[in-house]
């Protein structure tokens, strides 16, 4: 089979089977309300997703998640002596003063506040502590596909997908400019695709549809038409439809 083949059927061969196993090790995409997410800068609205047959696209807003390499500051506020700047090793484990080795590869910082609270409570009483992040990975988007620069880009401040393009250095020859395709994380196990016609917005100069990027988005563009894109797929799968991962 060409590979122009495998991608326009990779829904049989990449959804049909990773969402076959999918189902039977991962629970359905979450639940989110339906109400609506109004931008504040009047360039269009998106709206919440209720799961794979929902027509619009999900935002998403979640906490950062601590990986290798993150440093952050522990200050005890009654406590001084334990206060202490922190690494996170490759394998994710942090050593801490009095405590010892703890895991905290991908803990949001709240739920490493917990963690630390139910550490040094067995010795120290009531403790007061503030996890202050000084050195995080930045926030980014991929652009990958039929464009002039394909690669991860730091995302810095309000950027839309027409943006993003441009800072990959725009669309090559051989793209499908009406069939650019947005991918969006949702959960540990899904990703959400939306077809954006990028011919259509810009010859018509209306950029209402622009969707705006969220960290660790990836845009793509492929160079020949797409079969239909399931709005939800399983995030094993990604690799398979667009060659690259988030």
């Amino acid at each position: 089979m060409s590979f122009i083949r495998t991608i326009r059927s990779f829904v049989v061969i990449a959804s049909l089977a990773g969402m076959c196993l999918a189902q039977q090790t991962t629970p359905d995409p979450p639940t989110r309300n339906s109400s609506s997410h109004n931008n504040n800068d009047g360039k269009g609205s998106q709206q919440g997703w209720e799961g794979p047959g929902a027509n619009t696209f999900s935002t998403r807003e979640p906490r950062y998640m601590l990986r290798p390499g993150d440093v952050f500051d522990l200050q005890f506020e009654f406590s001084p002596e334990f206060n202490q700047s922190v690494t996170v090793q490759p394998d994710g484990y942090v050593t801490l003063k009095g405590v010892g080795d703890v895991y905290v590869g991908g803990k949001t910082v709240p739920e490493l506040t917990q963690t630390l609270h139910e550490q040094y409570i067995k010795f120290l009483a009531n403790p007061v502590i503030s996890v202050v992040l000084k050195e995080f990975e930045k926030p980014y988007f991929i652009a990958n596909g039929m464009v002039e620069k394909p690669g991860k880009y730091e995302l810095r401040g309000d950027t839309t997908v027409i943006e993003g393009l441009a800072i990959a250095g725009g669309l090559n020859k051989s793209a499908k400019n009406s069939q650019v395709l947005l991918f969006r994380r949702v959960s540990a196990e899904w990703v959400e695709a939306h077809e954006i016609n990028v011919k259509e917005m810009l010859s018509g100069k209306n950029l209402n549809e622009d969707l705006h990027l969220k960290p660790g988005d990836m845009i793509y563009v492929p160079k020949s038409r797409w079969s239909t894109v399931k709005q939800f797929i399983p995030y094993n799968a990604l690799g398979t439809v667009a060659g690259a991962a988030f």
